[in-house]
């Protein structure tokens, strides 16, 4: 297997049906748990900020060999985007569970500019950038969430 297969596959978890993002943004966990271990949280925006043009070069030449653009097998734009919405919060199952969830909800439902980016950006850029889009806002709900929370408790 190339290094462009693994990496665009990450090591194979795009290739899992059915929901191929699904199992990505899952199998980006077990790495942020390790970078979270050997320091913290916020070790994980350099990590995919590393990992990005890793992955617009890994999706270009899946995409060549594919003949197509934004295969749902690349999954590495998945892992990016998950590390980047767990690089904001507390490393807890419940902070995880939440991030993966609120990423997932935007990465699939892609409100504006998620759609506009997923349409109009080519290349191995378009394919990981959509998903760098939806994190912010999986960052923004956690962000507002804790926000509301704590005034709760306030209360």
């Amino acid at each position: 297997m190339s290094p462009a297969l693994l990496i665009a596959t990450w090591f194979g978890s795009g290739l899992l049906k059915p929901a191929p993002g699904t199992w990505g943004s899952l199998a980006a966990i077990p790495f942020a748990w390790v970078i979270v271990h050997f320091g913290e949280s916020w070790f994980l925006l350099p990590a995919a900020v590393i990992l990005f043009p890793i992955g617009v070069w890994a999706a270009n030449e899946y995409d060549k060999v594919k003949g197509s653009h934004d295969a749902s097998e690349i999954v590495v734009d998945e892992v990016v985007a998950v590390w980047i919405t767990l690089a904001f919060v507390p490393f807890t199952w419940q902070h995880v569970l939440t991030g993966f969830l609120l990423f997932r909800f935007f990465d699939i439902l892609k409100p504006w500019p998620i759609s506009w980016a997923d349409r109009q950006v080519s290349g191995g850029f378009g394919v990981m950038i959509d998903d760098v889009i939806a994190s912010f806002y999986a960052v923004a709900c956690l962000f507002g969430l804790g926000f509301l929370i704590t005034w709760i408790d306030t209360l």
